[in-house]
């Protein structure tokens, strides 16, 4: 589907494009508010609850550095398309298996799905929005933590009602709608019918991010901003219920850090075009996030619904910005699509270890004031990095690789 194809049916386009996104996230983000449940029905400890979020994200980061081969072929609908039912099955595989290695099982199910629809789209936006490509991301990064939104503030309601596997297996109907409306909008889309010259199939198989120090720099930046998003998304419901509050309320709380997420990153999508240089809207996203983390480590109960707004803020900000960036690292669809998978992957793999460091943590503390602090200090970390993104650099690097 080029541009011009696009054009004629813009709605129909990037209503598939946000349903995916929409459904990237309730698989991990309904856990958090019903992890007591899951717990005692399933004798998981906190270290084995931080797997339900760590190993979709593991699994996320592996399949981004694995899709280099995907990125090449003519069959990424397709692969989009698999990628959406794996969701959808996850999904509903849990209303009918409730025991722990069920769980550790479709979470890793429902991973693989999301890797392979976050690895293609990067590369399928710009590809086919050109230079809208900056304001299609950050639509799509929303609509994901919209969909987290809806899935935390729906999941205690939704568990009085059918059980907490009930409220995970739901998830599966919009899934399944993803899936047909992603089908019919990319009826047409075939990038095995665009012409690609041995000059440039050669240029694209010697394409190394991992050689590049740049896109280490790019990729440790992503990994540790999406490590508060994994965080937070796993263990602020506990957190909170542990302090008391009801594990409704504790849901309530993460959709509002979510909502507050979803504001941030229309304000990116709405705003970008006119800020080429991302180091001062970074910095401002990287203040929020630390603004949020200093109350949860002062006082989280008096501080709860100042530290909810600047966390979402902060992490709905950073999460378009960080692939952002790496997409203004290359005019290439394809170069940039392999970049964002290499940033995506190596990302994915450091955030996914955040859960687990915290569910560690309570289990040796019996609370996560330790890794609100360590966050705290990767937040500080990626203020000094990001530093560097100056937009000169992007066009030193593209230059440099092209």
């Amino acid at each position: 589907m080029s541009q011009t194809e696009v054009a004629k049916e813009p709605m129909l386009v990037a209503g598939a494009i946000v349903a995916l996104a929409l459904n990237l996230r309730p698989t991990m983000a309904a856990v958090g508010p019903l992890l007591d449940g899951i717990m005692a029905a399933t004798g998981l400890d906190h270290a084995g609850a931080g797997m339900l979020t760590a190993l979709p994200v593991g699994v996320m980061g592996l399949g981004a550095l694995l899709s280099g081969p995907l990125q090449r072929s003519g069959s990424q609908r397709a692969f989009v398309g698999v990628g959406i039912a794996l969701i959808a099955a996850a999904c509903a595989a849990r209303a009918f298996e409730q025991g722990a290695m069920a769980m550790l099982i479709t979470a890793l199910l429902a991973g693989a799905g999301i890797a392979l629809i976050q690895a293609l789209m990067p590369a399928f936006i710009k590809r086919v929005y050109g230079a809208r490509a900056g304001a299609m991301m950050g639509l799509y990064t929303t609509a994901i933590m919209g969909g987290a939104a809806a899935a935390a503030a729906l999941a205690a309601p939704l568990a009085q009602v059918w059980g907490w596997s009930g409220a995970l297996a739901v998830w599966a109907l919009p899934a399944l709608f993803a899936c047909v409306l992603w089908l019919a909008a990319t009826r047409r889309f075939d990038v095995s019918r665009t012409p690609i010259t041995a000059v440039a199939r050669a240029a694209q198989s010697h394409y190394a991010p991992w050689k590049q120090w740049r896109a280490w720099e790019l990729m440790l930046f992503f990994g540790v901003g999406t490590g508060a998003y994994t965080l937070v998304l796993a263990w602020l419901p506990p957190f909170y219920t542990q302090l008391g509050w009801s594990r409704a309320d504790a849901g309530y709380l993460l959709a509002g850090v979510t909502v507050a997420e979803v504001v941030a990153g229309l304000t990116v999508s709405a705003s970008i075009a006119r800020m080429p240089d991302r180091r001062k809207p970074l910095l401002v996203a990287l203040a929020l996030l630390i603004g949020g983390l200093a109350c949860l480590l002062s006082a989280p109960l008096a501080l709860a619904a100042i530290a909810c707004v600047l966390l979402g803020l902060g992490i709905g900000a950073l999460f378009p910005l960080s692939l952002i960036v790496a997409l203004d690292h290359s005019d290439n669809p394809t170069r940039a699509g392999e970049l964002v998978a290499f940033v995506q992957g190596g990302g994915y793999l450091i955030a996914s270890l955040m859960p687990l460091l915290a569910g560690a943590l309570r289990d040796r503390f019996a609370d996560l004031t330790h890794a609100w602090a360590i966050m705290l200090a990767g937040a500080f970390l990626l203020c000094l990095l990001c530093t560097r993104f100056s937009p000169r650099s992007y066009a030193r690097f593209s230059a440099n690789h092209a």
